[in-house]
């Protein structure tokens, strides 16, 4: 079983707290949440599992594995693969170009197209495999990053504000999307602002406010807005 496990994580940036004490799993099929407010410490927390943020303070584990203190390449290559926010394709290659970026942190050599897994989830990456990646929508652009993240076969797929600046039928295709990748049996951390959707899709949900986990969801949740809302303003 390849979980994701955080213990106590703490991220300080000079004076300032980012996160502090947090603990979470993500099991292999699972979705996790990771919501809140502005500012409350959810991307620090992915850029800490991926060594990319300072570690105040408790642990990274996959696997039963440390990743404490090494670095992004070494994590990647562990395992885990990160779709940032803001997406950061490559504009001036092609989108089979992007992809095949994502074969660098393969474990093991690719068997047969190893872009498959990314054309069978969207299929749109088929269609514009030659086409320059800067000349794709904003939603085909978010779709190639997932896709570029999956080819490199990942146990645990972290994804910061997959959602944002969609238009909600390409929120419906990421979403899609995600629960498919599941089915996977991927572990997937996912930081989103579209907070009731992301309770009633992940398997649990927390909520952090001011760098601290302040409740945890589940997708029977989803409909509770005044209790999300308190959450949010603790």
């Amino acid at each position: 079983m390849t979980t994701l496990a955080l213990d106590g994580l703490s991220v300080r940036y000079g004076p300032v707290d980012a996160v502090r004490g947090l603990s979470l799993e993500v099991k292999p099929g699972e979705i996790v949440g990771l919501i809140g407010p502005n500012g409350a410490g959810k991307s620090s927390t992915l850029h800490a599992i991926m060594g990319a943020a300072p570690l105040a303070g408790g642990t990274v584990t996959l696997g039963g594995r440390s990743l404490s203190g090494r670095s992004s390449e070494d994590v990647a290559r562990a395992g885990i693969a990160l779709v940032p926010e803001g997406r950061r394709i490559f504009a001036e290659l092609t989108v089979e170009e992007n992809l095949r970026l994502g074969l660098a942190a393969r474990r093991t050599p690719a068997n047969g197209d190893a872009l498959e897994p990314a054309f069978e989830l969207f299929p749109v990456l088929r269609d514009f495999r030659r086409r320059s990646a800067g000349a794709l929508s904003g939603g085909q652009q978010q779709q190639l990053a997932i896709g570029r993240a999956l080819v490199a076969e990942p146990d645990v797929l972290l994804l910061d504000e997959p959602s944002l600046g969609l238009a909600p039928r390409i929120v419906d295709i990421v979403f899609d999307a995600l629960a498919a990748i599941r089915e996977r049996g991927l572990a997937v951390l996912l930081v989103e602002q579209r907070a009731q959707r992301t309770v009633a899709l992940a398997d649990r949900s927390h909520v952090l406010a001011n760098g601290q986990l302040r409740l945890t969801l589940g997708p029977e949740d989803a409909g509770d807005t005044e209790r999300l809302i308190s959450a949010y303003l603790a």
